[in-house]
This record gives C-alpha cells, structure tokens and sequence, in this order.
C-alpha cells in the first residue's frame, strides 16, 4: 500500500471536509423541511426547529391527504408524467433512428433545423397562440403533444445509435426483418442504458414542471400538484387557498389547532417531492453508462 505523505493526507482531509460541507447544505434545506412537516405548526411559530421536530405529529399531513384537491393534482402528477415520459421517449427515439440514417435524403437539413429549435423559440405569445388554436388549452394533452421530442435527447439517441454495429441490422434484414422489427427487436433493447437515463429526466421535467400548467390550464381539475404547490406557496393567496380547501380538509382542521400555512405547505413539498426522489436510486447506475455512451461515441 503506497504510503501518503503529509502534504496528501492534508489535501485527503481537506477534500472530504470539503465534500461534507457540500452534501450538508444539499441536504438539509429538504431535511429541514421535512423536520417542519412533522412537527406541530404552532410550535414551528416560535422558531428554533432545525434538525428534529420539537412536537411530533402528523396532523400537516392527514390536512394535505384529506383535500380532495391536492390528491387529485397528485395523479395528475403521476399520470403526465408517466405518459409524457413515455410517449416523448419513444417518439424521440424513433424520430433520432431515422436521422441516424446515412442513406436518409435531406438528413444534414433535418439536423440543422432541429438544431435552430435549441438556440430560438417562436416565444411564449406565439406558443400560447398556437396551442390555443390546436384546442389543447385546458386539455391533459398539453402537457404531452408540446414535448412530445426533446432536440437534445435526438441528438444522444442519434449518436449511440450511431455507434451501434452495422452488421446487427444487415443480419437482421437478410433474416427478413423490416425497419420497425429492427427497431422494437434489435435497437431498442440495446439501447437500455440510454433510455433509461434520458426517460428519468424527461420524468423528472414532467414532474417538476409547473411554469406550463399555469399558462394553459385554468381547471382546477387538471392542475398537477407543483402547480398547486406553487399556488400554496404564493404568499398573496396564502390564505386563500387556506379557506378553500375543501369541507373534508377543514373538518380535520377544525380538530387540529395546530396547523399553520407553512406546516401544511411543507407537508405538500414533502408529498410532491418523495415520488420523484424514490425513482432516483433504481436507475442510478445507468446514468454515467447511458449519458458517456450516447455523447462520445460518433
């Protein structure tokens, strides 16, 4: 074992100090905010709550799971971003298969004007005017169709399907395979690592989106649950949003004295949080495999 002088164990130290702090300040604001959640919102008032609630309860969280509001803005959540994820992965996917193509007329045109959409937009007037027309204002859809491909995601598709193997789909059409059979057989499945790493953040952009919600949609009944959040957090309708929760919600309230604004907005951060986070670890080991592969290889 290759013995470190003093000058290495120094820098040693002072690197994983370094790295301590930074994990730290990453981690507590959420800590903290769970810790809030938890803890009654009347005791939360005096101040001094930092690492472990002073007066455990789960009164903030029995206010947010019995507002029919917030759960229905929660499997709003859940269900664009599992289809959004899916249907922009997929249609990206077999969009960047195509433009893979050498034998594709026009493929160089293609890319320049897929690469223009990354540096210029129409503008939000003009967006807001075209989905307006398309019919898709106060429709689940808006939130699939406008980012159904992603130009950066058809790119890193592009380049590791560039990469792959010629032969894998010359066999495969001498065997009588046609393009979509080698796509869906023969691509897609070697293509694991990359999609799983682009799907997790296009869910994650899905699920965290709430600036889009907030343009098209104006039925309370499709608002996903960062919208809401947002709306909760906004300190002019405080409140508002307070008095409106609905007759379930201000029942439990009504027996629980110890609910404030920043309790229950806490609990409803934790709520919108935890799903996105628990993803995080199951596709965790795909991330450098599948973003190096699709990025270096030409």
């Amino acid at each position: 074992m290759l013995k470190l002088s003093f000058g290495d164990r120094v820098m040693h130290v002072t690197i994983y100090i370094l790295l301590a702090l930074l994990a730290f300040t990453t981690f507590y604001p959420f800590w903290n905010a769970v810790v809030i959640s938890l803890n009654s919102g009347m005791d939360t008032a005096q101040g001094g709550i930092t690492f472990w609630p002073r007066s455990f309860t789960f009164e903030n969280y029995a206010v947010v799971l019995n507002d029919s509001r917030l759960v229905n803005s929660f499997f709003i959540s859940v269900l664009r971003t599992v289809v959004g994820t899916f249907a922009s992965i997929m249609v990206t996917a077999i969009f960047a298969y195509g433009i893979s193509k050498k034998e594709l007329m026009g493929r160089k045109f293609y890319m320049v004007l897929c690469i223009i959409t990354m540096y210029f937009s129409g503008g939000l007037i003009p967006s807001y005017l075209l989905i307006r027309e398309l019919g898709l204002m106060n429709s689940f859809w808006v939130f699939v169709i406008p980012s159904l491909v992603s130009v950066w995601n058809m790119i890193i598709f592009r380049t590791f399907f560039l990469g792959l193997p010629a032969g894998l789909e010359e066999s495969a059409k001498m065997d009588g395979c046609g393009s979509w059979g080698i796509f869906f057989r023969i691509v897609l499945p070697l293509s694991g690592p990359v999609v799983a790493t682009l799907a997790l953040f296009t869910a994650v952009y899905h699920w965290n989106d709430w600036f889009l919600p907030s343009i098209y949609i104006t039925n309370e009944q499709l608002l996903p649950i960062q919208t809401m959040l947002k709306q909760i957090l906004n300190s002019n309708i405080m409140s508002e949003q307070m008095s409106q929760l609905d007759s379930a919600a201000q029942g439990q309230m009504a027996k629980m004295r110890s609910v404030t604004t920043k309790s229950l907005s806490m609990a409803t951060m934790v709520v919108a949080t935890l799903p996105i986070i628990m993803v995080y670890p199951f596709v965790q080991k795909y991330f450098v495999k599948g973003v190096l592969v699709g990025s270096l290889k030409e």
